[in-house]
């Protein structure tokens, strides 16, 4: 069966082409004609705006921004040098990672998808680093993917031939995908901050988090069905995980309504919620700090483990965690610990070494 025309296909009706080609080759021709002309709408928008001597920043800086910006911000954390990101030593063995663009609400672009992973590489490996916090700069924790930035990479797929189109989309996808799978696979424990809206991609993020904070004010959305799409890097997978309640995952992503804080903290999605954002992320560093003071063997071992009983059942998760301690069991800090405890000493007063 011959695939349609493009031509051809812009200018039948739907039963010409139905009668004459393929169910699935009419619905992959229609998926590149919208995706044409989506690129081309959106061409014309920004062309648009160029000729009428717009700017082509859609979400101008609010005050609350400029405020922000104007405080006197802790120095980068070395080797942490970002577009979209900004990456800081909140306290000892804690960075601080933020979402770095408040001019644009956060929206993730291009050279964020990519940061993202350079970044929490980078800090899996820093022996340094015990915990991570991650927030948002500005008004809002993110508005989701910047669409108009991305347009380029989405769709200007490779010809016409369906195969080829696909094998792009898909090898695509699996970076996005891991943009934000890398947080979970770093070993160090994340906490989400979030405040203000978090949406579409927002929500894939945090649902990769370890710990959920939020404010008073915040809210979160599946937003991906009203842009005619189903959510694709993380959130219908993790989700459900997380929150543990099939019916109301299904009906935030088949509406895409907003949460609002006080249903995320029922549901399970968020631990704890503050009146702001300066109260949450004072919270959200006191926690990083407690953690911090812990054995890494231990915390990080807690981590692996946990995830690992995520995805497989009690008898593998069982078999795994004897794997696992037969060699952690042998570390120095369990030692250290117990010691402490005859003593009657403080945990805290313990020094644990570098992983």
């Amino acid at each position: 069966m011959p695939s349609p025309n493009m031509a051809a296909f812009s200018a039948r009706p739907l039963s010409f082409l139905l009668s004459v080609y393929s169910s699935e080759s009419v619905a992959m021709a229609a998926v590149i004609v919208a995706s044409r002309r989506l690129r081309n709408l959106l061409t014309w928008r920004l062309t648009a705006r160029t000729n009428l001597g717009l700017s082509l920043n859609l979400h101008p800086m609010s005050s609350f921004a400029q405020d922000e910006a104007s405080k006197a911000a802790p120095e980068e954390a070395p080797g942490h040098s970002y577009e979209s990101l900004r990456v800081t030593s909140a306290q000892k063995h804690i960075l601080h990672v933020q979402l770095n663009r408040p001019e644009k609400r956060n929206a993730m672009n291009k050279a964020f998808w990519s940061e993202m992973v350079v970044c929490f590489n980078k800090i899996a490996e820093d022996a340094d680093c015990r915990a991570v916090v991650i927030s948002g700069a500005g008004k809002m924790f993110t508005s989701g993917i910047d669409f108009v930035d991305m347009a380029s990479g989405l769709l200007q797929p490779a010809g016409d031939d369906v195969a080829r189109i696909s094998w792009h989309l898909h090898s695509l996808l699996s970076r996005y995908q891991e943009t934000f799978s890398v947080i979970e696979k770093c070993p160090k424990p994340v906490i989400g901050a979030i405040h203000g809206s978090c949406i579409g991609a927002g929500v894939d993020l945090i649902t990769a988090c370890d710990i959920r904070y939020c404010t008073q004010d915040a809210s979160f959305q599946v937003k991906e069905v009203d842009l005619g799409l189903a959510a694709d890097v993380g959130t219908l997978q993790r989700l459900p995980r997380v929150i543990g309640n099939q019916s109301l995952v299904n009906e935030l992503a088949f509406t895409a309504r907003k949460m609002m804080a006080d249903e995320a903290l029922d549901s399970g999605l968020v631990s704890r919620v503050f009146p702001d954002k300066e109260v949450m992320l004072d919270a959200a560093f006191a926690l990083a700090a407690e953690i911090s003071s812990k054995s890494p063997v231990a915390v990080q071992s807690t981590k692996i483990n946990l995830l690992y009983s995520r995805d497989h059942s009690v008898t593998d998760s069982l078999n795994f965690m004897k794997s696992w301690n037969m060699s952690m069991l042998q570390t120095e800090d369990v030692v250290k610990s117990l010691q402490a405890l005859m003593e009657k000493k403080e945990l805290k007063t313990i020094t644990f070494s570098k992983l």
